[in-house]
């Protein structure tokens, strides 16, 4: 996926410019960039591979080249940024958040109206250059992002550092949140709020999909009102969020506890003790050892210095091994327990597939599972979660294909909760992981949860809802 932090200030901006983008780390693993405006000396950028190293690390050397009072960040799982931009609109740099669907269709409607693409070293179009190209169609910067929108089949929100100001532009259905800090002489923008307290910002404004603002540091301008309609991606909720980060006035690790809550206060199973596979799932189960009346155990740990998340990394070895190595059982809390343990969501079963024996092997009674969302049916045509080539990387459609011999067939009844169809697809993932019992949270109590309107949220992974 990625994320992007930008700030303008009346001071020097770099230091919360690196400091507010490194709180962006999580949403990606592949690249950082930066650049900066200097009335003095212009732009200046910088993009590393964080495949090898953390982005404090690249970056940290060379703060003292990033002159000015204005910048933009970016840590990304997708192409190289920011761009920069010598156009008829002025100069700008460009990051974005964004996964765009219909690339081959754009180059060429790009390449017969004499524009040029450059490829990367993979032989790829680089999509953020892509979005430029169409900004700069424009007459001005809302005509030219407001190109984007009528154009792109995905979703993209970026941010674009000019002579005059940043200027903010919201996904126009929302799928990404884009969130406005405020603090004395200065005002930043990023996809994580969670940037803001350690740097001094108050949320200001919660950017509305389609939304465009103007960032200077003595104001704000809105350019372009927000649309109405909102399809803000449930998943962040339930996965990629940092849990003090907050969308739409909803804070991920209070969704989470609510949800946990939710889900043991209705859970019948007898279990001695409540544990979450780190880091998504603690949330959750403190939520569901208060609403079941257990006490909360670590009876397993992460280990985080050197290992990332098991859901990022393209190629599935490496999956596995993130997955068995970066988390240790703990023997003495395990043994002769029925343990309860509480996970985000269930995608590939890359986590599940060793660890559920080595937890018998440490001596646990019983293992129970229960999953924050419900089973993951669709693949997600509008974020670029992961390095998912299509449906059948996702279990329940694997589990689909075997019970059907057709990975299509019946996804409405799978995917309502207490089906027969539903119930067989649950069983059957239950047994091939060996657990005592296994429960997904419902859709509805997810919704309650986030605490917005069905029609507000996308849950199109778990029931192929969302078609714009």
């Amino acid at each position: 996926m990625g994320g992007f932090f930008g700030t303008v200030s009346k001071t020097a901006c770099a230091t919360d410019l690196f400091y507010g983008t490194d709180y962006n780390s999580h949403l990606g693993t592949k690249r950082g960039g930066m650049a900066t405006y200097s009335e003095e000396s212009g732009f200046a950028r910088a993009i590393h591979t964080l495949e090898n190293a953390y982005f404090r690390n690249k970056f940290e050397s060379e703060l003292s080249k990033f002159k000015g009072n204005a910048g933009i960040g970016i840590i990304s799982d997708t192409d190289p940024q920011p761009i920069l931009i010598n156009s008829h609109l002025g100069k700008f740099a460009i990051v974005t958040v964004a996964k765009v669907n219909n690339i081959p269709e754009l180059e060429q409607e790009l390449l017969a109206s004499n524009m040029h693409l450059a490829e990367m070293s993979m032989g790829k179009t680089n999509q953020t250059e892509l979005i430029a190209l169409l900004i700069v169609q424009g007459k001005d910067f809302v005509d030219g992002i407001e190109n984007v929108y009528r154009k792109i089949k995905g979703s993209c929100s970026m941010l674009l550092l000019t002579e005059d100001g940043i200027i903010v532009a919201r996904d126009q259905w929302g799928r990404t949140p884009v969130v406005i800090g405020k603090k004395e002489g200065a005002y930043a923008v990023t996809s994580e709020s969670s940037s803001f307290p350690n740097l001094g910002f108050e949320i200001e404004k919660y950017v509305g999909p389609g939304e465009i603002v103007r960032l200077r540091a003595d104001g704000m301008e809105q350019m372009r009102k927000p649309n109405e309609g909102m399809q803000i991606c449930s998943f962040l909720w339930v996965y990629y969020g940092f849990p003090v980060s907050c969308y739409e006035g909803r804070n991920v690790e209070d969704v989470r506890f609510t949800s946990g809550f939710k889900m043991g206060r209705k859970d019948e199973s007898e279990v001695d003790c409540a544990c979450g596979i780190p880091d998504s799932g603690i949330g959750m189960a403190m939520g569901y050892a208060e609403g079941k009346g257990v006490p909360y155990h670590r009876a397993i740990t992460k280990y985080t210095p050197t290992w990332p998340r098991s859901f990022t990394p393209s190629r599935q070895e490496l999956r596995s091994l993130v997955a068995k190595m970066k988390l240790i059982p703990n023997r003495a809390m395990l043994d002769n327990k029925r343990v309860l343990f509480c996970d985000d969501s269930i995608v590939r079963g890359t986590q599940l597939h060793d660890n559920v024996k080595i937890l018998f092997d440490y001596g646990a009674k019983e293992v129970h599972m229960r999953i924050a969302c419900p089973p993951l049916i669709y693949s997600c045509p509008f974020l670029g979660f992961s390095a998912s080539k299509g449906d059948l990387e996702l279990l329940s459609r694997r589990i689909i294909k075997e019970l059907e011999g057709d990975e299509n067939k019946n996804l409405d009844k799978y995917a309502t909760t207490d089906s027969p169809e539903y119930k067989k697809m649950v069983e059957l993932i239950r047994e091939r992981f060996g657990l005592t019992s296994l429960k997904f949270n419902t859709l509805e109590t997810l919704i309650e949860a986030i605490g917005l309107p069905k029609c507000k949220v996308c849950t199109h992974c778990f029931d192929g809802s969302s078609h714009f």
